[in-house]
């Protein structure tokens, strides 16, 4: 079976375009139960909309109810049984073994999944887990590829899959209680701040006292450091190594991510697991799309759980990113002229590239912007009707960028 491509859908916008930039399947989360409450998610009234999405492409949608449910979540879980079994989901996600009754029982023709939230990172959990109902386990980051090898070859009865792409979290496979004690909003509830993205200010060296004249390197810059700022993880140039060690899907965090983040990570993982003769065009993009440094994470350390890795080495760089993501084109209208989503500010006279799924990039300054009366205009903005004159041959769902002139985003 070819290695699966698992991209994020935080809405219904992103869930088409990973689906058209090459992803096999999707994980979305329901707006109560997703570890990612702050992403649009997935309400009632857009059920239809994934079943009709699912039915045009033929690909996998799995759900995320990977949250640690309280008491009162669970019986709220209870009442909404008859909506959740109705959804079209592959499988569930979930890390609370409390559910796995509730799945059984009124999801029995669904898979389950294991979220990396357990912190899988053996055999022998691994094959518990499949002795309890699950197929398939999301392992912790922690995993190197050789622990992958070996649960691989001691529970070859199970798909394993595990995060290539996307930002890595300073705790152990995301078990932080950081947010909750300086913002009040749990990461394991879903509402996580982000604070190991925040600026600190050090007031104070940082020196274990059983092992004095030994400091944690901290660097500070413009009055501040990111000393709990991990790098993203970038496995693009590893994909064979990660099939070759037993992995049957690949998995792309960002579920809050743009969804022109989502095409062009996609995009670029596509090529690689394909090996197009291309791919290396592509793989161009992900320095290119806003991240951090990249590191390789735990895949290539042999004492990953212990911290002897680069991923615990802070990155005193923000985002980095070379091009603004500008709209996506729609239906074609006239000859040449395509409706137009603007997401951000496009001006007439501006370099502006169009990409697609096999398409790298289209550049075009001689297009022609038009109003919602088909008025040739200067600029057209979010939030308004607007349309695109061009000799270029576009078709619904290529995007639009252009180059940024300031290339860091702190």
């Amino acid at each position: 079976m070819a290695i699966e491509l698992l991209s994020p859908a935080g809405n219904l916008e992103k869930m088409e375009t990973a689906f058209n930039f090459g992803a096999d399947a999707v994980y979305m989360g329901l707006t109560n139960f997703s570890l990612r409450a702050n992403a649009e998610n997935f309400r009632s009234e857009d059920m239809e909309k994934v079943a009709s999405l699912k039915r045009a492409n033929g690909k996998k949608i799995y759900c995320t109810m990977n949250i640690l449910f309280k008491e009162s979540q669970i019986e709220q879980l209870y009442k909404m049984k008859d909506e959740i079994a109705a959804w079209p989901f592959d499988a569930f996600l979930i890390s609370d073994m409390g559910l796995v009754p509730f799945f059984q029982k009124y999801c029995p023709d669904k898979q389950l999944h294991l979220s990396t939230q357990a912190s899988c990172l053996n055999s022998e959990s691994a094959k518990m887990y499949h002795n309890m109902g699950f197929s398939r386990i999301v392992l912790g980051r922690e995993a190197s590829l050789d622990d992958i090898k070996r649960i691989k070859d001691k529970a070859p009865e199970l798909e394993l899959e595990a995060f290539v792409h996307g930002a890595m979290c300073m705790a152990y496979s995301g078990r932080c209680l950081l947010s909750a004690h300086l913002a009040g909003r749990s990461g394991n509830q879903g509402d996580c701040s982000h604070t190991c993205r925040w600026k600190y200010k050090m007031h104070y060296a940082l020196e274990e006292e059983e092992r004095p004249g030994k400091f944690f390197p901290i660097e500070e810059e413009d009055g501040y450091t990111t000393i709990l700022s991990s790098k993203d993880l970038c496995m693009i140039d590893h994909v064979k190594k990660l099939e070759d060690a037993g992995l049957s899907s690949l998995k792309i965090e960002g579920r809050m991510k743009s969804t022109y983040y989502v095409a062009l990570v996609t995009r670029a993982y596509r090529k690689a697991i394909d090996d197009a003769p291309d791919k290396d065009e592509y793989k161009k993009d992900l320095w290119d799309v806003s991240h951090r440094q990249y590191t390789t994470g735990f895949y290539f350390s042999s004492s990953a759980v212990e911290g002897k890795d680069d991923v615990f080495m802070p990155t005193s760089y923000g985002y980095e990113r070379k091009f603004m993501f500008l709209g996506t084109i729609r239906d074609k209208v006239k000859d040449g002229i395509y409706a137009l989503d603007v997401k951000n500010q496009i001006k007439a006279g501006q370099e502006i590239e169009f990409i697609a799924p096999d398409i790298h990039s289209l550049p075009d300054s001689r297009f022609i912007l038009l109003d919602e009366d088909f008025n040739e205009v200067s600029q057209a903005d979010h939030g308004k009707t607007f349309y695109i004159k061009t000799s270029l041959e576009l078709k619904n769902g290529y995007m639009i960028r252009r180059e940024c002139e300031d290339k860091i985003v702190r």
